[in-house]
């Protein structure tokens, strides 16, 4: 193994660059250091971005576009689908219901309450992206641990570069806001997302991205979509030249629910891609 050159390394950096070196087989020690560099010394990102271009994966290192794009989010077509929580149902049913509600009510109001409070004391965390990609990683092993490994490809890339992905290559883009704390978030990501029936539908027909509203920058998109409630998704794609959210469906949606929506979603707008696909045939010098 070569020797890193000591360029005001610190311990720490010249251990990853030695830990990157012997996981990726990269000789040139220059190269180590210039792709940790580029990651922000995140060896999980860097080793995963190095896969990748091994795999034929674009890179989700993408140096930020000087003019990052913006989501139209007001067009009026926008297509809302809400689902609300089922009524109880029957005497036991109603009985725990009105048992409970004091206490929910209770426990959710101290808790925006607190949440409110506490930015006047410090500012919110989440506010500053510092490492959007190791963000994105950190979300997935957490949702792999917790779900599993079958589940829809998750874009391994910012927010930013899965945006100008969709736009260039004229793809939907499904974006998943994970509620860590939502009553509905497990049941959701256990039993709908990680269907088999819905991977497909995913995996074949558009760019899937997600991220824990926990982490900076899922925050970040939060704040651009601003989600009523969880779980949420919105649906992303080039129309009239511009990135415009058109589907968003929120609440507790079942399998085969999800699949007629985001088909039918992607039908309705299916003719705005078709004629930007045109548009750019003909814009291509003969």
């Amino acid at each position: 193994m070569a020797a890193p050159e000591d360029r005001d390394l610190t311990q720490e950096q010249t251990e990853k660059l030695l830990q990157f070196q012997d996981l990726t087989g990269i000789e040139s020690m220059d190269q180590c250091r210039h792709t940790l560099e580029q990651h922000n010394w995140n060896i999980e990102a860097a080793v995963q971005d190095r896969l990748n271009e091994q795999e034929g994966v674009p890179s989700v290192f993408n140096p930020p576009p000087s003019r990052p794009l913006q989501v139209n989010t007001a067009d009026h077509r926008i297509y809302s689908y809400v689902v609300s929580r089922p009524q109880p149902r029957g005497l036991l049913g109603w009985g725990y219901y009105l048992i409970m509600l004091p206490f929910r009510f209770t426990y959710y109001t101290i808790l925006d309450i607190f949440r409110f409070a506490l930015r006047f004391i410090r500012p919110d965390p989440r506010s500053r992206v510092t490492d959007p990609v190791g963000d994105i990683v950190s979300f997935m092993h957490s949702f792999e641990e917790k779900y599993g490994r079958a589940h829809p490809v998750f874009y391994q890339g910012t927010y930013s570069q899965a945006l100008n992905d969709a736009k260039r290559e004229l793809r939907f883009l499904l974006v998943y806001l994970h509620g860590d704390d939502h009553q509905d978030s497990d049941e959701f990501c256990r039993n709908t997302l990680c269907a088999p029936e819905v991977i497909s539908l995913i995996n074949t027909r558009m760019l899937f991205w997600a991220c824990s509203t926990n982490k900076p920058e899922g925050y970040r998109v939060s704040q651009a979509l601003r989600e009523n409630t969880y779980p949420f998704l919105a649906m992303i794609m080039l129309k009239d030249r511009r990135m415009t959210v058109v589907g968003r469906l929120e609440g507790l949606i079942q399998p085969d629910d999800l699949i007629n929506q985001l088909t039918f979603i992607m039908d309705a707008n299916q003719t705005y891609l078709v004629s930007e696909r045109l548009e750019r045939c003909r814009e291509v010098p003969q």
